[in-house]
């Protein structure tokens, strides 16, 4: 039997990574498309925001330059939008500018915390999938509602490991549990990441894969630790695939403890 995972499907697409980067907090466009190069990512985030869609070469928004739309599948992602309205435009406008109709709908109103709101994600995600877009929902790990969207018709659902760029790993673990368990759409872990071992754990877990972002940009060699990630994917969704040994609560002998000096 090949030791090599199965693809990531998504929407009929397949990503031999399981690692989703972000794009954001990068020291300079250049260190993000090195990093990016490193992390072996096959699909990128973009805040529409940060993009230049105007066609006048912003120098202040072309963060797409210095991305590879041959090598990467853009992800336009409606970060800022405080209502499904916002996001919705946000998405069209990306479309219209000739991006893929692809988009990680994200919608946070509060700047604090930067939690979901679930019933604007909702909204939108009607509309957009109503609309033709292939729609990955960033939402807390709120098993009830990832079933409301899976009956929709969005091509992920993005649960919350913990808040965005906090770093904390996944303080969601027994609801992201169930997610995986009723999902009939990739499960990916996006938000809180802060380390490759929690990015392991996710995939041990059983999620079909992570976005990061923060956790490589502000470290002081992107690089490596985008490597790293690529790294802990690959070797959870590789403990996943051949199946964790089951916990016990006593200890069990690797080796035989009777009749060894008979």
């Amino acid at each position: 039997m090949s030791s090599a995972s199965q693809p990531l499907v998504i929407a009929g697409r397949e990503f031999r990574s399981r690692l989703i980067m972000g794009t954001g907090k990068f020291s300079s466009p250049e260190t993000m498309r090195d990093a990016l190069a490193a992390s072996g990512a096959e699909m990128v985030t973009v805040a529409l925001r940060r993009a230049d869609l105007s066609g006048k070469n912003d120098p202040f928004a072309n963060i797409l330059e210095f991305i590879d739309p041959k090598k990467y599948l853009l992800l336009p992602n409606t970060s800022g939008a405080l209502n499904a309205d916002e996001a919705v435009r946000l998405a069209r406008l990306a479309a219209a500018a000739g991006l893929p109709k692809w988009v990680k709908l994200e919608i946070h109103p509060d700047p604090r915390y930067l939690l979901p709101d679930p019933v604007e994600t909702f909204k939108a995600a009607e509309i957009l999938v109503k609309d033709g877009f292939t729609v990955l929902p960033y939402i807390n790990a709120d098993p009830v509602l990832a079933k409301r969207l899976q009956d929709v018709g969005v091509a992920t659902v993005m649960p919350l490991g913990s808040p965005i760029g906090s770093n904390r790993g996944i303080q969601t673990r027994d609801q992201i549990r169930i997610i995986i368990e009723q999902a009939a759409v990739p499960v990916v872990v996006d938000a809180g990441l802060g380390a490759p071992s929690h990015a392991a754990e996710a995939m041990e877990m059983g999620a079909d894969a992570v976005l990061v972002n923060t956790a490589v940009a502000v470290s002081s060699d992107p690089n490596r630790m985008a490597v790293a990630f690529k790294m802990a994917v690959e070797a959870g969704r590789a403990a996943f695939e051949s199946g964790l040994a089951a916990t016990q609560e006593t200890a069990s002998a690797t080796s035989p403890l009777t009749a060894f000096l008979d």
